[in-house]
């Protein structure tokens, strides 16, 4: 009511928030429509990373099956040196791209997967044992920031959800409620302004025909 007490209780205010109502109702019917696609989009990607995350379980449980047959052919101390001579540098590079605007982290790497030369320890000593292992974990690696990828998407459409639900509510539970009882408050004051003007005019009338 307070706002509704703040307004000038003139034809022109009520024109203008007329028009405020609409522009603010039609603020709110797509902010509306941007949250529903937003919740869409949203469980798509949590419904891809729980596929991303089973893969990359299954993968890391299988890499792992492999490290505990390179300990028992290869030996623990030895396989352990090898993991020390290993490359460990991975090119990758990180950008955005845009899911309804959004901007989410876009990541982008080199080969994961490497050939045994690759890998920078020697193949004359080692296994092939040790480099089925390695394989297994590059490709566990692989996954894994696929994995991360998506966890960052989800993150960023999580935040610009909550952020329009906000503004949905603040429209639909505030601004908009809060106007439409401005409107209110005018209507009824011309109201009652034109039925005083009429009994005035009438009272005007009746004493001039009284004079009369």
């Amino acid at each position: 009511m307070t706002i509704a007490l703040a307004v000038s209780p003139t034809r022109m205010e009520l024109l203008k928030l007329r028009q405020r109502v609409g522009l603010a109702q039609k603020g709110h019917d797509l902010l509306k429509e941007k949250m529903d696609a937003l919740v869409i989009e949203f469980f798509e990607v949590l419904r891809r990373i729980q596929e991303a995350r089973t893969k990359a379980l299954e993968q890391l449980s299988v890499a792992h099956r492999a490290l505990s047959m390179c300990f028992a052919v290869v030996g623990t101390l030895e396989t352990r040196q090898v993991s020390r001579e290993a490359r460990r540098e991975l090119q990758m590079e990180i950008s955005t791209h845009h899911i309804m605007g959004i901007a989410v982290p876009a990541v982008e790497v080199g080969e994961v997967e490497r050939n045994v030369l690759a890998r920078g320890y020697s193949i004359h000593t080692t296994s092939s044992v040790l480099d089925g292992a390695s394989r297994e974990f590059e490709r566990a690696l692989k996954l894994l920031i696929e994995l991360s990828e998506l966890n960052a998407s989800a993150f960023a459409l999580a935040r610009e959800l909550e952020k329009t639900k906000r503004r949905v509510n603040a429209l639909e539970y505030i601004l908009i409620p809060r106007l439409r009882e401005a409107l209110k408050f005018i209507m009824m004051r011309l109201d009652e302004m034109e039925r005083e003007n009429f009994i005035r005019l009438k009272r005007i009338k009746a004493m001039l025909e009284k004079r009369e």
